[in-house]
């Protein structure tokens, strides 16, 4: 029987304060901010999503289209078509990819709209079958080159990261990379390394974002746009759990659990696989709260840190024990 003392809400913990860096520009009254990248191209945040759109002489090439901007994206559009006299008719929108929360007001702009994008981008919104992300009709493979109001923009797959289909978009005439999922500006990733599906392949993006010349870093989420200096500084922090994790994984003994445990595997493999993580990510959350917001939740940087784990353990081999 529940007594009635375990139905009252329980208090919430307190977390460190949020880095000033980890902060962007205000919202106006509608909840989003548009601010220029350089010259026409131009991004969108509610303070926790970002997109991106060029305004053209031809019309507006839109990239991803989050839900929770929503109506405001259409509402930035205008103020900025208008302001540099150029139309407002979405012509493009290109998904970086296929998930809902960067795509789910794709409906938004019309049937006329090229929407362009991978081609396991297409294959995964025809099997969701989500009306407010219809099927990108121009895909590639490999490479795409977006041109469009005398504009050019280079689309690019570099295998599966975050998801399978995640790309990057290149604006080599603004100054400009677009990579979503990736690096959560002056933030600690969320649950499992954004929840990202290919471990090997997040670790490698921020590497191959650094390859290509850019200013300004078009994240996907928070508050403000990227710099170099914050890929460097994420680059450190997985680097750290990363070293962290072999240290712990070399340091504890998985003999007691399985002593304790006896018949009940599960139960032992549970206690030294938390044992593991709870080791390895203590010293993260020690050197990087106040340094990246978020860092002393500890569901984040813990479920970061047994991801990165169980990736080094089944990709890498790390900690394997062969029988005698």
């Amino acid at each position: 029987m529940t007594s009635a003392a375990t139905d009252e809400p329980q208090p919430l913990p307190d977390y460190a304060p949020v880095p000033d860096l980890a902060l962007g520009p205000a919202l106006n009254d509608h909840g989003f901010y548009v601010g220029r990248v350089q010259r026409n191209l131009f991004w969108v945040t509610d303070g926790t999503y970002q997109c991106a759109f060029l305004a053209t002489r031809d019309g507006v090439a839109l990239f991803d289209a989050p839900p929770t901007i929503g109506h405001n994206l259409r509402r930035a559009v205008d103020e900025i078509t208008a302001a540099e006299g150029v139309p407002n008719t979405v012509t493009h929108l290109v998904y970086s990819h296929h998930h809902a929360d960067h795509a789910g007001a794709a409906d938004l702009f019309g049937d006329d709209v090229v929407r362009i994008g991978h081609v396991e981008t297409r294959r995964l919104l025809l099997r969701d079958n989500d009306p407010t992300r219809p099927a990108p009709e121009v895909t590639f493979e490999d490479r795409y080159t977006l041109q469009v109001g005398g504009e050019r923009v280079e689309l690019a797959f570099h295998g599966p990261n975050h998801s399978p289909d995640n790309i990057f978009i290149h604006f080599p005439d603004h100054d400009a990379l677009m990579l979503i999922d990736i690096v959560n500006i002056g933030w600690v990733p969320i649950y499992n390394l954004n929840l990202s599906e290919d471990v090997p392949g997040y670790l490698d993006a921020p590497a191959q974002a650094l390859s290509y010349p850019w200013t300004h870093y078009i994240g996907g989420h928070l508050g403000r746009l990227g710099t170099r200096d914050d890929i460097a500084l994420h680059q450190r922090y997985i680097a750290d759990i990363v070293d962290s994790c072999r240290a712990a994984l070399g340091s504890v003994d998985p003999t007691p659990y399985f002593v304790r445990y006896g018949a009940n595997v599960w139960a032992a493999v549970g206690g030294y696989l938390d044992a593991v993580t709870a080791k390895a990510a203590a010293p993260i959350i020690a050197q990087y709260t106040g340094v990246l917001a978020a860092a002393d939740v500890p569901a984040f940087t813990t479920s970061t840190t047994f991801t990165i784990l169980q990736s080094m353990r089944l990709d890498l081999g790390a900690g394997s024990q062969v029988h005698p």
